[in-house]
């Protein structure tokens, strides 16, 4: 299991300055980041200037949007991939979510998400992001997510559990996606097999 250890609820707060690290870890990843494709360099700055505002652009709180994390989990050959059908939307979709006051970088958030939604222990996370999507959302009304999205590998030994975040979590073939699916879900597939191809994946710090 990486360093990052999953020890319990996480939990909520509408203080800003309890997001101050994860702030600076998510300006600093963004601004070294190489993007894999014209629209995620374009989401990339997009979310840059979203965390202009400061440490609360990382919370649930900010109306005009914040940002999360998520990832696309795969399992140890490459052969398929993990998704959830979501309770709130009714689509399939990478897992993920909201950041918390908890984590300390991107790489936790999203880590720490893929463990609470598939259930699955010891899996290992590519500390490098494979896509960043702007869309909107119904969080506190309306706003936006500001997805970072990365790559995840699953042990060989995988059972994943269903979450209350899921009616059903289903291994996929790359090429053979469910339907109806999220729209910025197949977009991962490319970025996030190649991340499995760097060999040896690793893990985070």
């Amino acid at each position: 299991m990486p360093d990052t250890v999953i020890t319990g609820p996480t939990a909520q707060t509408t203080d800003p300055e309890a997001y101050k690290a994860l702030h600076a870890d998510a300006t600093a990843l963004l601004e070294g980041w190489q993007p894999t494709s014209p629209d995620a360099a374009s989401a990339r700055d997009r979310t840059l200037a979203l965390l202009a505002a400061g440490p609360v652009a990382m919370s649930r709180q900010h109306r005009p949007g914040h940002v999360t994390a998520s990832a696309l989990v795969l399992d140890s050959t490459g052969s398929r991939v993990l998704l959830c059908l979501h309770v709130k939307f009714g689509r399939w979709v990478q897992l993920g979510g909201h950041c918390e006051p908890v984590d300390r970088t991107l790489v936790a958030a999203a880590l720490r998400e893929a463990t609470e939604e598939s259930g699955i222990a010891g899996l290992r996370i590519d500390p490098v992001p494979i896509d960043v999507d702007v869309h909107q959302v119904q969080c506190q009304g309306g706003s936006a997510h500001y997805d970072v999205r990365f790559a995840v590998i699953a042990p060989p030994s995988a059972v994943e559990q269903v979450s209350d975040e899921a009616e059903e979590l289903g291994w996929f073939p790359p090429d053979q996606l469910p339907e109806p699916l999220a729209g910025g879900t197949v977009q991962l597939i490319a970025p996030g097999l190649a991340a499995l191809r760097r060999s040896p994946l690793r893990l985070a710090p």
